[in-house]
C-alpha cells in the first residue's frame, strides 16, 4: 500500500478545531489499513506570522511542496488586523496556491437531503442540488500589475487592481471544466461579462474555440456573471458544472455556498497541472468557510467542510474513489440520523459540539463496515 504524505496546515481561529476532527478520520482509515498516511505538520496565517513574522514559511513551503496533498484550515482575525499587507494572513494562502501552481478550483455544492430545510431558500429549490464550480485561481484582477494606491496631483488617492488573462489560461481552467462535466451530467455554463470587460470577450471566444475543437459533445452555455448569481438564487439545479474566473468564482461559490444551508458544510480543492511523467497534481484542500475568530475555542464550528475536504483528497489526490465515497457516506448518515452542529441546528433544537460531530461521522464509518 503505497504512503501518501499529507501535510497539515491548520491556521487560525476554528482551524485547529476542524483539523483536529480531521486527524481522527486519518487516523481511523490507517488503523482499518484502507490507507496510509505519512502526517506533517506547518504553520500557515496569523500564526505563521507571530512564529516567522511572514503568513507561511520557507521550510513550511518546502513541505508543501513535497507533499502529494496539503490540507489548509483556515486564516486571519482581527488579532493580525494592522500587520504590514504583504504579511497578512491571507498572503500565506496565496503564496500556496502561486507557488504550487494551483489554478483550478473544485468548489462543490451539495445540500444533502437531510438539510434542505436548512437553507434560506425553500427546500423544493434547493433539495437534491449538486452543482460544481471550477474557478480559475492563479490569474485575473487578484494577481494582476498594477496592483497599486498612488496618490494624484490634487492630493486624491486613485486605487489600481488589473484584470488580465491570457489564451493559456483561460483554456486549461477550461479544459479541466470539460473534463469533469463529462464526468457528470454533461452541461458547462461558463460565466463571464464580455457585455462590459475585455478579458470576458476573450474567456468567451477562447471557451467557444476550445468546445468546438475538443468538446463538442458537452453541451456548453455562456451566462452573465451578475446573471449567473441571480439564477444561483432562483433556480440552481438548472446548473451542472459552473466555469469562471478568480473574482466573479469567488463571490459565486460564495453564493452558491450558502444554499446548502451553511458554508460550513462546503469543501473545496485546488489542483494544479498534472505531472506528465507521475500523472499527479500538486493540490490543497480546504473548507469554504473562513475562520470565524467569535467562535474560535468554543467548540461550536461544524468540521463537515473540513471533513470532505479530505475526502476530496482521497478522491483526486489519492485515487481512493471508494475510501472517499465511504467517508461522504458517513457524512449523510450522521446528517440524516439528526446530528447537527449548531450552525445547521433548527431553532431550539439541541447541537453537538466540533468534536461530538467528528466522533459521530467516525461512528457512522465503523458501521459502514
Amino acid at each position: 500500500m503505497a504512503t501518501h504524505k499529507l501535510l497539515m496546515l491548520p491556521g487560525d481561529g476554528i482551524g485547529p478545531e476542524v483539523m483536529g476532527q480531521v486527524e481522527q478520520i486519518v487516523s481511523w482509515f490507517g488503523k482499518q489499513g484502507l490507507g496510509s498516511f505519512e502526517i506533517e505538520k506547518g504553520l500557515v496565517g496569523g500564526t505563521a506570522y507571530d512564529a516567522h513574522g511572514k503568513a507561511i514559511s520557507d521550510s513550511d513551503m518546502k513541505l508543501a511542496q513535497d507533499a502529494d496533498a496539503v490540507l489548509f484550515g483556515a486564516v486571519g482575525g482581527p488579532k493580525w488586523a494592522d500587520v504590514p499587507y504583504q504579511h497578512r494572513p491571507e498572503a500565506g494562502l496565496l503564496r500556496l496556491r502561486k507557488d504550487l501552481g494551483l489554478f483550478a478550483n473544485l468548489r462543490p455544492a451539495i445540500c444533502y437531503p437531510a438539510l434542505a430545510s436548512a437553507s434560506s431558500l425553500k427546500p423544493e429549490v434547493v433539495e437534491g442540488l449538486d452543482i460544481l464550480i471550477v474557478r480559475e485561481l492563479t490569474g485575473g484582477v487578484y494577481f494582476g500589475e498594477p496592483k497599486e494606491i498612488v496618490t494624484l496631483e490634487d492630493g486624491q488617492k486613485r486605487g489600481v487592481d488589473t484584470q488580465l488573462y491570457t489564451t493559456g489560461e483561460i483554456e486549461r481552467i477550461t479544459r479541466v471544466a470539460f473534463e469533469l462535466a463529462r464526468t457528470r451530467r454533461n452541461k458547462l455554463s461558463s460565466a463571464e461579462k464580455h457585455n462590459v470587460m475585455k478579458t470576458g470577450v476573450l474567456w468567451k471566444q477562447t471557451v467557444t474555440a476550445l468546445h468546438a475543437k475538443e468538446y463538442a459533445d458537452v453541451e456548453l452555455e455562456h451566462v452573465l456573471a451578475d446573471n449567473c448569481a441571480m439564477q444561483l438564487v432562483r433556480w440552481p439545479k438548472q446548473y451542472d458544472v459552473i466555469v469562471c474566473d478568480n473574482l466573479f468564482g469567488d463571490i459565486l461559490s460564495d453564493v452558491a455556498a450558502m444554499l446548502t444551508g451553511s458554508l460550513g458544510m462546503l469543501p473545496s480543492a485546488s489542483l494544479g497541472a498534472e505531472d506528465p511523467a507521475t500523472g499527479k497534481r500538486k493540490a490543497l484542500y480546504e473548507p469554504v468557510h473562513g475562520s470565524a475568530p467569535d467562535i474560535a475555542g468554543k467548540g461550536l464550528a461544524n468540521p463537515i467542510a473540513m471533513i470532505g475536504s479530505f475526502a476530496m483528497a482521497l478522491r483526486y489526490s489519492f485515487g481512493a474513489g471508494d475510501a472517499a465515497d465511504r467517508l461522504e457516506g458517513a457524512i449523510a448518515d450522521v446528517l440524516g440520523s439528526g446530528t447537527r452542529t449548531k450552525d445547521i441546528a433548527a431553532p431550539g433544537a439541541n447541537a453537538v459540539s466540533t468534536s461530538e460531530m467528528g466522533q459521530a461521522i467516525v461512528k457512522a464509518l465503523e458501521a459502514r463496515g
